[in-house]
């Protein structure tokens, strides 16, 4: 089923009565290349999500995957994709083993030839844990679980809903290589993640909405580098007199972007930095942190989520 773009969305709509959960969302992701989707709570996500993979109709707008419409054609398309839920799927008494086995008797042909080999992919390698009734696994070990069963059909396109949600830190590193092996591999991954340090290390493209609305997209360096040398970021005590530290900086703008997080609207130069440094230790503040030059995939979400809030 060769397609170029693996999963289209264009000026897609969907409505809730008279609210707009998704107001003219477009973007579109590769074979083999990883997507994230960010955005606050409620910001138009899941739904999204939940359109391309057929559970919701657009008011407007379309999307294909695969070339195809997750709805008209949802029986030729549900073999080709993976769809890992944050929540449920599982009979509470079955175990991991016993449910890896389940989902592939659905793909038939399709599954992957040792489903139960999946579970030592997402780090579920311990007997114990495989032969543990789904009720009685962690939150993480559910959630590495929910993974391996969304991987049972060798699908082309991957749909992941906070894949890293209530894993402890061994266990993301597992999961983000498993995230990077099936872009490898050439399967289109599109994830929602609250875990912006997920989304910077592992996606290939991130598009960000809010109240419905991409507000920016780009590759994780474009849209770290669209603020990059025209200011400077350090955390220190809330509540700084950021009037006055601006005219000790030479009448430059400086805000309390939230509690102890500043942003210096300036160009960082080395001038400007020891400046700063300098006005916090004549105040006996002490400097928490500071990035000069280059922000964060957080601190770009939050200016553009804030931009769109106001």
């Amino acid at each position: 089923m060769p397609t170029v773009e693996a999963v289209e969305v264009a000026s897609l709509t969907v409505r809730y009565g008279a609210l707009a959960a998704v107001d003219g969302v477009s973007f579109s992701a590769r074979s083999g290349e990883v997507l994230a989707l960010l955005g606050p709570n409620g910001a138009g996500k899941t739904t999204t999500v939940e359109t391309c993979e057929g559970y919701r109709r657009p008011s407007s707008g379309w999307v294909r995957v695969l070339g195809l419409d997750p709805v008209a054609d949802r029986r030729d398309l549900l073999p080709h994709v993976g769809v890992m839920l944050q929540e449920g799927g599982v009979y509470p008494g079955m175990t991991p083993a016993a449910a890896v086995r389940l989902f592939a008797s659905y793909f038939g042909s399709r599954a992957v030839r040792q489903p139960e080999a999946l579970l030592d992919r997402v780090g579920l390698d311990d007997p114990r844990v495989r032969r543990t009734p789904w009720r009685s696994l962690s939150g993480g070990e559910r959630q590495r679980l929910s993974l391996a069963l969304a991987l049972v059909g060798h699908p082309s396109v991957a749909f992941l809903d906070e894949p890293t949600a209530g894993i402890d830190p061994a266990g993301r590193l597992v999961i983000r290589d498993v995230v990077r092996s099936l872009r490898d591999d050439g399967v289109c991954v599109v994830l929602t993640t609250h875990d912006l340090d997920e989304a910077e290390r592992v996606a290939d493209h991130v598009v960000i909405v809010d109240r419905g609305r991409v507000v920016g997209a780009g590759t994780p360096a474009e849209l770290m580098s669209s603020a990059a040398g025209t200011e400077v970021r350090f955390g220190a005590a809330a509540g700084l007199d950021v009037a006055a530290l601006g005219v000790a900086l030479g009448g430059v703008d400086v805000r309390e972007e939230r509690a102890g997080e500043y942003v210096v609207a300036a160009e960082a130069t080395p001038a400007l930095v020891a400046s700063v440094t300098a006005w916090l230790a004549d105040c006996g503040v002490p400097l928490a942190d500071l990035r000069a030059g280059r922000q964060t995939l957080e601190d770009v979400f939050l200016r553009l989520t804030s931009e769109a809030d106001g």
